[in-house]
């Protein structure tokens, strides 16, 4: 698919670090400190950050993109294990101190991200208990949401969950015009590249969606949520949401 085995940053023009709710999240002083480190990058589809053993040397907070979180099988596939947002961080539990990475980290749609070094970040948490509280809090979101996503994986049809996919990819990126790919999207669900194009078909028939190849537009949310599994809704208010006091 052409990914790239690390990022080509890019500095974007000064914007607010604020876009990130994680950054939002942190005690302004805290994000004054960091406000010095931060950088603003642009990022495109297929950027590898991490590889599984990878040591975590920096931490991404997307604030307009999204990055999928894999694990690898033998043969070559992928399983997602995760989605990060705008909501969050990637390598973020490398603050903790000698990390390495468990997953694939791959952008899954290019955007905007910001940037710091992780023994930076590890240097101004440990001189503040909330902001590492706010870190233990968001692995153990993390993890929830692995479970979750592999109980959805085991039990939930495939329309259910591409539209409880979808429906996380928008309210993570911000956006309801999402540029996807149609192998990785097959690889994110699970299934056939010609079981995404049936389905997906099927989503536009009933006015759900827009589809084209690269792109997907969501045109109903109400109706892409009642065709949604009930883990859409458990991930975003009953777990990730409370968790962390910001809206996922």
């Amino acid at each position: 698919m052409g990914q790239l085995r690390r990022p080509i940053l890019v500095h974007t023009a000064a914007q607010g670090h604020r876009d990130n709710r994680l950054l939002a999240a942190l005690p302004p002083d805290t994000l004054a400190l960091l406000d010095r480190d931060l950088r603003q990058v642009s990022l495109g589809h297929g950027a590898i950050l991490l590889e599984p053993g990878d040591p975590i040397e920096d931490i991404y907070f997307p604030q307009t993109g999204l990055i999928s979180l894999l694990i690898l099988g033998r043969d070559g596939g992928a399983t997602e294990t995760a989605t990060v947002g705008r909501e969050g961080a990637v390598g973020l539990h490398g603050v903790l101190g000698g990390r390495r990475s468990f997953t694939r980290a791959t952008t899954q749609i290019g955007g905007r991200f910001s940037t710091i070094r992780a023994g930076r970040f590890e240097h101004i948490a440990n001189g503040s208990v909330p902001v590492r509280d706010l870190i233990q809090r968001y692995t153990e979101v993390l993890l929830a949401e692995a479970q979750q996503i592999g109980a959805c994986n085991a039990t939930h049809d495939t329309r259910a969950r591409l539209c409880r996919w979808l429906l996380q990819c928008a309210d993570r990126t911000g956006r309801d015009e999402l540029p996807l790919i149609q192998e990785f999207l097959a690889q994110m669900v699970g299934v056939r590249r010609t079981t995404v194009t049936l389905l997906a078909q099927s989503l536009q028939v009933r006015g759900l969606i827009r589809y084209r190849r690269g792109r997907i537009v969501l045109l109903d949310r109400k109706g892409l949520e009642e065709c949604a599994c009930e883990c859409y809704d458990i991930m975003r208010h009953e777990k990730l949401g409370p968790a962390l006091g910001v809206h996922v």
